[in-house]
Parts: structure tokens; sequence; C-alpha cells
């Protein structure tokens, strides 16, 4: 997988849309309870119960999502001992969670560095573009269309799991599918991994529609983001979705600088 890194694709305006919402995924990462131990992989039993807990209240389960109720036991956040030792306590559900809006929270919730830092990093260099053909706003309520469908659309293909969803990734998803219709003749500094790092300056096309065709072939295991899974199929509807709304801007969209061919390593360097 290519690594961007950067993109020769000034913005007009400053990206104040996406610059809060780097800035809240952050925050809401650094506070959320129990994860910078399950982040390390060191975290105590205490721990884990208490992100566990936390995830089941504020992260989109397409079980909830779909059948518009709560289950019958949850995680309290406590540790028990039962017969098989240690482990964390369940009860019946002490709040009201509407599913609806469990897609919302569970955008700003990630399972770990390299989840959130990922993530970052992509609507980093390629959300500024894509807000500054929008506007503010709507980019705003694109960026939450898309992860609406994204979350949805996995929900319908996996309607018996009682995993919990999170990321931002089908919201973000969303940004480059728009960020390919509008761009694709945008080069991208990416990092490919060849013995060492390589840096290439790609055009935006074959950077994402590379990115999403790895989407699409992975698409098929139909995992859910937790722990250790992703959700792949949230990631190709996010994409599509993303793709049509911004479809109808192409017109007039005004075309990035041209750089001169493709240019790898020392020679590409001074023409970022």
């Amino acid at each position: 997988m290519v690594i961007p890194v950067h993109d020769v694709n000034p913005a007009r305006r400053t990206p104040w849309v996406t610059y809060a919402l780097i800035l809240a995924n952050v925050l809401v990462f650094l506070f959320t309870p129990g994860m910078t131990g399950s982040a390390t992989g060191d975290g105590s039993l205490v721990q884990m119960c208490d992100l566990q807990a936390f995830l089941d209240h504020w992260a989109a389960v397409p079980q909830e999502l779909l059948q518009h109720r709560m289950p019958r036991l949850v995680p309290t956040g406590a540790v028990g001992v039962g017969p098989q030792g240690p482990g964390c306590v369940v009860a019946p559900p002490g709040y009201d969670k509407s599913p609806e809006l469990s897609v919302l929270t569970a955008m700003f919730l990630h399972g770990g560095w390299l989840h959130l830092l990922g993530n970052m990093l992509f609507l980093w260099i390629f959300g500024n573009n894509v807000e500054d053909r929008m506007g503010h706003v709507p980019f705003l309520l694109f960026y939450g269309v898309c992860g609406y469908a994204a979350t949805y659309g996995f929900a319908l293909l996996n309607a018996d799991s009682g995993a919990p969803l999170i990321g931002a990734s089908g919201a973000i998803a969303g940004v480059l599918g728009a960020y390919l219709v509008l761009y694709p003749r945008a080069r991208v500094w990416v990092l490919v991994p060849f013995l060492i790092f390589l840096p290439l300056r790609l055009p935006a096309w074959l950077v994402l529609g590379f990115w999403f065709g790895l989407q699409a072939v992975y698409s098929s295991g139909g995992a859910v983001s937790d722990a250790g899974t992703v959700a792949y199929v949230a990631h190709v509807v996010g994409f599509v979705v993303g793709m049509l709304i911004a479809w109808p801007l192409r017109r007039g969209t005004p075309p990035p600088p041209e750089p001169r061919g493709l240019l790898f390593g020392r020679r590409a360097r001074p023409g970022w």
C-alpha cells in the first residue's frame, strides 16, 4: 500500500472544517477511557472493561441500527470474578442509546493510534481541496452524509453483527471519492515500500484508484472495524457515495497545477 504524504494542489482558502475534524478526532481519542492501555497492548483488565463499556455505549452496532433495540446485557465497565475467572461485568443497560445518533459519535472513535493517524493523514491531505471546492458548511454536511451512508451500508450487509463499528474511515473514504472526481490529475507525493520507502509523485487517479481497488478486494472478508479488523465494505460505500455527490461539481472545478512528468527520488523534491 502506498502512503500519501502531500498533494500538489494548493487550496484557495483555509480548510477550517478539515482542521476542526482532525482536532476533534484526536481529542476524543485522547479522552477515550482505557484507550491508551489498549492501544499499546499493555492495558489492565480494568482499562479493557472500561473501554468495552464505553464503545458499546457510543459506537454504532449493526443489530441496533437495523432492529432499533438495545441488547439485554451490556458491559458496565466493572470487573468481576466468575466461574472462568476475572472478567468484565455485564448487566441490563442503565442508559438510553439512540442508534441513529451512535453513527455520528462512532465517527469520532478509533481503535488505536495507527487507526487514528492513518485516517487523519488521508483527511489532512485530501480534505482541504474538497472543502475548498464545496465550501465549509456543505463540506461538513457532505462528510456526515458519507459517514452515515458507509455505516448503514455496512450494517445492511452485516445485519446480525453485534460488534461495535467505529472510525472515521467511511466518511474519509467519501472525501477520497470526491477528490478523485474533482482532481483526478492532481499529483500526489507517496512513499512506496520497496526495500526502502521510495518517494514518487503520482496522479491522484492512480493513487486513489489503487486504494479503492484494494478496499473492494478486501471487502469480500466483510470484517468489522473493531480491535483488529476493518470494515472494508464501509470504505467502498463511502467512496462511491462521495463520488456521486461530487460528480455535479466537476464542471467549474479549477484544474490543479500540472508538474512535468512523473519524478522520483531527489530529482522530484524541488517540485513540491
